[in-house]
């Protein structure tokens, strides 16, 4: 036990002695200096992979700002084109129309010696309230544009009637206009006016004022055969 003991003494002292001798033939400040060198090695690497990864992000970034920039730019023309299409559709009578105006009715009278309203008549005050400067005109709910068509049927028979729009149109007549009241009504009645004409030959006429009145879009299909 004795001699057990003093081997396994013997050998710590060595194995003590031979790490003293490690330590003391050991270059610390090498190995600091090689830590260093790492450490700066490492952190240059981290920083050029920071630097790629920021990149990256500034890239995506601007492209999407692009982007939302090409969408706000779609969004904007989309707009001005809708509402330019919206404004062509109300020029063109494609849609319904609301605002101020007058309603004429014209009816017709037991009295066989007075003649019949007939298209003449329409077209005559169709363009009066044009020239007053009406922005949407329709007789009996048919809008007028500028390819209506106002014509008599049968014009040479006791069966007169109007068609409007390739619509057969039947008295009473209602014409609305929206535009200036007192423009649209000076234009039918005074000096010259044909509703006055109208009057004295014997015919009903009326003319209503009207804050707000709704004039109804065209249905049919605008069609040209010769414009290319």
């Amino acid at each position: 036990m004795t001699i057990t003991i003093g081997i396994a003494c013997f050998v710590l002292v060595l194995v003590m002695f031979m790490q003293f001798k490690i330590v003391n033939e050991t270059d610390i400040t090498s190995i600091e200096n090689m830590r260093e060198t790492e450490l700066r090695t490492e952190l240059a690497n981290w920083k050029s992979r920071y630097d790629d990864t920021n990149a990256q992000y500034e890239e995506v970034k601007s492209t999407i700002e692009e982007y939302k920039k090409t969408k706000e730019s779609n969004e904007e023309t989309e707009k001005l084109v809708d509402d330019e299409l919206a404004t062509v559709n109300m020029n063109l009578g494609k849609t319904d129309v609301e605002g101020e105006g007058i309603i004429v009715t014209l009816r017709e009278t037991d009295n066989e010696e007075i003649s019949q309203i007939n298209a003449d008549d329409l077209l005559v005050i169709v363009n009066a309230l044009k020239l007053a400067g009406a922005e949407a005109i329709s007789i009996n709910d048919e809008r007028i544009i500028n390819m209506t068509d106002i014509v008599n049927i049968d014009a040479n028979t006791d069966n007169l009637f109007v068609r409007i729009n390739g619509q057969r149109i039947l008295a009473p007549y209602i014409i609305k206009a929206i535009g200036n009241q007192s423009y649209l009504e000076s234009a039918l009645v005074g000096k010259g006016g044909y509703v006055d004409e109208l009057r004295t030959i014997g015919h009903d006429v009326t003319i209503e004022k009207k804050d707000k009145m709704t004039i109804l879009k065209y249905d049919d299909e605008i069609t040209t055969k010769y414009i290319q």
